[in-house]
């Protein structure tokens, strides 16, 4: 039986606490010139802030306990391993495109966009065919309603960005959800005492 190996608990648990804590440190650092319900992360990312190395170093190591933890999720599927790493890739991409301290960005939206679509979808696409036995987190219907959430939360954020009222409250609450989301499946593999979804045994 394959199962995710223990080390997968760190990179999966580290994504939220980082994200977290590095939004919350980089707020401090802006003071109250920035806002959090109507500025999005990516301002504290962009060149000149005073929180930008901060913020480009935790885009780096969240892209990185992504690529990780899917690297250990061995009881999903590839194809759903492969999009968790392509969310981490893009969390990593943000840094050569930052957002300006003002106005739109294509570039930066694009790459965000790619993220965001990428960490919605895995749980679905790791989850494999209805019916095989897996772990809580890796089953079909927990985790096409994952997806369905998380794909909701998105649109959510992309109808606050467009209209200017909350985005930073949108955008903080579905990048949480989908930060803890590999730590969940991650803790149900560990505690699941049955057979690999990947290898179909």
């Amino acid at each position: 039986m394959r199962r995710a190996p223990w080390w997968v608990l760190l990179s999966s648990g580290g994504a939220p606490l980082l994200l977290v804590s590095g939004w919350t440190i980089a707020q401090l650092l802006q003071g109250p010139a920035y806002d959090p319900v109507g500025d999005t992360i990516s301002v504290l990312a962009s060149h000149g802030n005073r929180s930008y190395w901060l913020m480009t170093g935790m885009l780096i190591v969240l892209g990185a306990c992504y690529m990780v933890t899917a690297h250990g999720l061995r009881e999903a599927t590839l194809v759903g391993r492969l999009a968790l790493a392509g969310g981490g890739v893009s969390a990593m991409m943000l840094t050569l495109v930052p957002a300006p301290v003002r106005g739109g960005a294509l570039g930066h939206g694009t790459v965000a966009a790619v993220g965001f679509v990428l960490l919605a979808v895995w749980p679905a696409l790791a989850a494999g065919r209805p019916g095989r036995m897996a772990p809580w987190g890796l089953r079909f219907n927990v985790s096409v309603m994952a997806s369905a959430l998380m794909c909701a939360g998105a649109l959510w954020f992309a109808i606050e960005l467009q209209t200017g009222q909350a985005p930073g409250i949108a955008e903080r609450v579905v990048t949480f959800v989908q930060a803890v989301w590999p730590l969940v499946v991650a803790v149900s593999c560990r505690l699941w005492p049955g057979v690999s979804v990947a290898t179909g045994l």
